[in-house]
């Protein structure tokens, strides 16, 4: 397989904003930054289906990042924006950095959310407290609005027990 990186045809993103705001939606929400890419399957016109690995960081707790990786559709369709990913990704979240909170986290809240299709799918990531064991889960899944998928993956940063957690009331 050879290794390459995915970039969205320079309309993708606006459109896909443009189409949000107007069906009442926000816009895509997700910062993330892509790191690499392989391929899957070969596609003679428009890309090759691939498995991307993207980073994001926790905009709400310092050093922090989450290392997704996902399938994304390539083809006609993947190029147009039009095609719908599938509901399979992984999650590792590391310690980058001293882990530090400018103000205190809600128990869960979804933390990133990136479409997978055109309308109704959507990557998320959510963050929660483990107050007893000092830590922070991240849980990925995709959301549809019909019907949503089981298969999700889990991980946990254990922060240090000198730093501990702020939690909102």
């Amino acid at each position: 397989m050879k290794h390459t990186t995915h970039r969205a045809a320079p309309w993708t993103a606006p459109a896909a904003a443009a189409l949000a705001f107007a069906l009442g939606a926000a816009p895509v929400s997700a910062s993330a930054e892509e790191l690499g890419s392989v391929d899957t399957v070969f596609k003679f016109i428009g890309p090759d289906h691939k498995i991307v690995v993207e980073a994001y960081d926790d905009p709400k707790v310092s050093g922090v990042t989450c290392y997704v990786s996902r399938a994304r559709t390539g083809g006609i369709k993947g190029a147009l924006g039009l095609a719908e990913d599938k509901s399979e990704a992984s999650i590792a979240c590391r310690q980058v950095g001293p882990i530090g909170f400018a103000q205190p986290l809600p128990a869960q809240e979804e933390v990133f959310s990136e479409r997978m299709s055109i309308l109704f799918k959507r990557l998320r990531i959510v963050r929660m407290v483990d107050r007893k064991r000092n830590a922070l889960v991240y849980l990925t899944y995709s959301e549809r609005v019909i019907e949503g998928s089981p298969q999700n993956s889990v991980t946990a940063v254990p922060v240090p027990a000198g730093t501990p957690i702020p939690v909102r009331p």
